[in-house]
């Protein structure tokens, strides 16, 4: 019952978008019966199905080349919608102004002659003899009469407005979603950011920690990815490497050679792992196996000592599902309270838990920084910091824009980052 009752109106809202996509890109810009409409017509039935196999063949099981097949088209259709409609709503004001405007008297012609009737022509004056040419002598030559072209159709002042404002929304949202393509496909940039700890030992000021999340390896990004993220990160030299959760969107046995070059991350002390939700959509427990074989350290509500801090785990809120949730107890409760302590924890709403731990430092994923404008906004709202440092208490959070992209392969105005966090020591 739950599940129609949120089913139904989201595919409602769905196909109500499309439908207006419709009538404004197909009906208002086209005639009746032309190839044009039965092609957008076409289109817009065809796109839509091929956005929702995308999102469905990876749960319904289809064989992963289907769900490769299925995911660029549909994905990438998903953003341009979205860009579609935002800027057809923003031409409804334009659409709304320019049909305010009074026509020019020229353009007006046209539609009062068309409504005035047919015309009856007038008759020609009788010949005054007075005035009638003295007879010639010889024939009279007359110019050829080049006969009237009639004038080009001019379509319709509201099928003008429509065309325009159909083209430039269709521009707009095709170099939106181009630019946001390429973004994701460039790779992370590398950021870095100096985190100062109260308790972190002189001997481990300069730590440097490459934290990276949500590299996100599906039927879109596969080998070549995990390569551009590899690559990104050994070139930091780091001196630890923090996998933050959501690496996959899939299972090991689709997905174990896109995440095969992860088995080429290098650092002094070694790469962690902990969980985040999709990893327990594609089933968390053989990804956890598989990525210890890559040589990678999962930390599952656990705890690690490091040359001057501990650096702790815990489990994503999702593991709650396959009673595997996250367990500061187990992480933390024995700790030796006057070291420094960092925690891989996957989504930032976490901090307020963190906190109560006497936690330093918690380092995060999840929010992809919005991902793509204007989701940015969504982010902000419903995480306690979508990217960036931020201090709750006696603990800081950093949280991570992510590597790579869930769903449309697309990131406009939240760039894929890999992040060196920096530690400081007060001491140093």
């Amino acid at each position: 019952m739950i599940f129609a009752l949120i089913v139904v109106p989201v595919l409602g809202l769905f196909f109500g978008v499309h439908r207006y996509l419709w009538c404004r890109l197909v009906r208002d810009t086209t005639t009746p019966g032309s190839r044009p409409r039965r092609a957008g017509t076409a289109a817009l039935v065809v796109l839509p199905l091929l956005a929702l196999g995308a999102l469905l063949a990876g749960r319904a099981g289809l064989p992963f080349l289907l769900q490769q097949v299925l995911a660029w088209p549909g994905y990438l259709w998903l953003a341009l919608v979205l860009y579609l409609v935002l800027g057809l709503l923003a031409g409804e004001v334009v659409r709304a102004v320019w049909l305010r405007v009074p026509a020019r008297r020229k353009d007006r012609e046209p539609e009062a002659l068309a409504t005035a009737g047919p015309s009856v022509p007038a008759p020609a004056p009788a010949p005054d003899a007075s005035r009638a040419p003295a007879p010639s002598s010889g024939p009279t030559l007359l110019p050829p009469r080049t006969p009237a072209l009639p004038p080009l159709p001019t379509p319709p002042r509201r099928l003008f407005v429509a065309r325009a404002v159909a083209a430039g929304a269709s521009l707009a949202a095709t170099a939106a979603v181009g630019y946001g393509t390429a973004t994701t496909l460039r790779g992370p940039v590398v950021k870095r950011v100096t985190v100062p700890l109260a308790k972190l030992p002189r001997s481990a000021h300069g730590f440097r920690i490459a934290v990276v999340s949500d590299i996100h390896l599906g039927p879109i990004l596969g080998r070549a990815h995990t390569r551009r993220v590899v690559d990104t990160i050994n070139r930091t030299s780091p001196d630890l490497i923090a996998v933050v959760g959501d690496l996959v969107d899939g299972s090991v046995a689709d997905l174990a050679p896109a995440a095969e070059p992860l088995r080429a991350l290098r650092s002094r002390h070694g790469a962690y792992f902990v969980t985040g939700n999709h990893e327990y959509y594609s089933g968390a427990a053989p990804w956890v196996d598989h990525v210890r074989e890559l040589g990678i350290q999962p930390l599952e509500n656990a705890r690690t000592e490091l040359p001057g801090f501990d650096l702790a785990g815990i489990n994503d809120l999702a593991g709650a599902t396959e009673h595997a949730g996250p367990d500061y107890d187990l992480a933390l409760g024995d700790r030796d309270p006057a070291r420094a302590v960092v925690l891989m924890a996957h989504q930032p709403v976490t901090i307020h838990d963190t906190v109560r731990y006497g936690v330093d430092l918690q380092l995060s994923g999840h929010t992809h920084g919005g991902q793509m404008w204007p989701f940015t906004y969504v982010a902000a709202a419903t995480n306690p910091t979508v990217a960036g440092l931020a201090r709750y208490g006696d603990t800081q959070l950093y949280v991570t824009r992510g590597a790579g992209a869930w769903g449309p392969p697309v990131r406009l105005g939240a760039p894929p980052d890999v992040t060196v966090v920096e530690l400081a020591s007060l001491w140093a």
